[in-house]
């Protein structure tokens, strides 16, 4: 039976916003400015699952809510880099 994911499955939502970010970097074309902005999309676009995992293991309330902003900078970048491939 497949799970169901809620709208708080943030670990799996992240993921699966992962991989989306691979398949676009894979279907981007072989060029110097592609190959740039590929390399930092695919870097900012993966971090924000990564960084989550380390969140869930935060030695404080301030530090989960720091890594939460790491993670939220990340996203933001993501956005840019996605608006610039666009």
């Amino acid at each position: 039976m497949a799970k169901t994911l809620t709208k708080y499955d943030l670990e799996e939502r992240r993921i699966n916003f992962s991989v989306l970010i691979i398949d676009i970097v894979n279907e981007m074309p072989n060029t110097k400015a592609a190959n740039h902005l590929s390399g930092q999309f695919v870097r900012s676009g993966t971090s924000p699952a990564l960084d989550y995992g380390e969140a869930q293991s935060a030695e404080s309330r301030k530090d989960f809510i720091h890594k939460m902003k790491v993670i939220l900078k990340e996203l933001r970048e993501t956005f840019v880099c996605l608006k610039i491939i666009h």
